[in-house]
């Protein structure tokens, strides 16, 4: 898959997102511990249901990601800003960091300090120090500082 996918418009990298890896890896060990104990065979109300959803939640796809429009809220004001001004980050717009960007920054404590960089570096560069970032584990919901406020119009 081609890496600029993954940058969310914002300038999350997909891949560092819960989403992505926490959430789904959860929900494979809750499947694996549920088949162990037997609950396939409890005859519990709305089970298949339950199980198909966990089976979803397993298998992200590549194509879930922002600039697919697959991810991510569909009121994003970020994503229909970005689209509008037919930006690939918003660190490329003159106007950055906004007032949207600095919203969702109040949750997001890497998000302007990564712009910058994107800005200073270029996005390849950012790219790969994202990927590396993903091999040590990083994870955005470990540092977010309160609930996520993504800002809508």
């Amino acid at each position: 898959m081609d890496k600029h996918l993954l940058v969310a418009y914002c300038g999350l990298y997909c891949d560092l997102c819960s989403q992505r890896t926490k959430v789904p890896e959860q929900a494979k060990a809750l499947m694996e511990l549920m088949k162990k104990e037997g609950y396939e065979n409890f005859g519990i109300q709305g089970f298949n249901e339950f199980w198909n959803i966990l089976t979803d939640i397993t298998n992200v796809r590549e194509s879930q990601c922002c600039k697919s429009g697959k991810c991510g809220p569909p009121w994003c004001s970020i994503r229909k800003c970005a689209i509008s001004k037919s930006l690939e980050v918003c660190a490329e717009c003159e106007e950055y960091p906004c007032k949207k960007i600095e919203t969702l920054g109040n949750s997001e404590p890497t998000l302007i300090h990564d712009g910058l960089r994107i800005k200073e570096h270029g996005l390849e560069s950012w790219i790969i120090e994202q990927e590396e970032r993903k091999k040590v584990g990083f994870c955005y919901s470990d540092i977010r500082c309160c609930p996520c406020v993504v800002p809508s119009d």
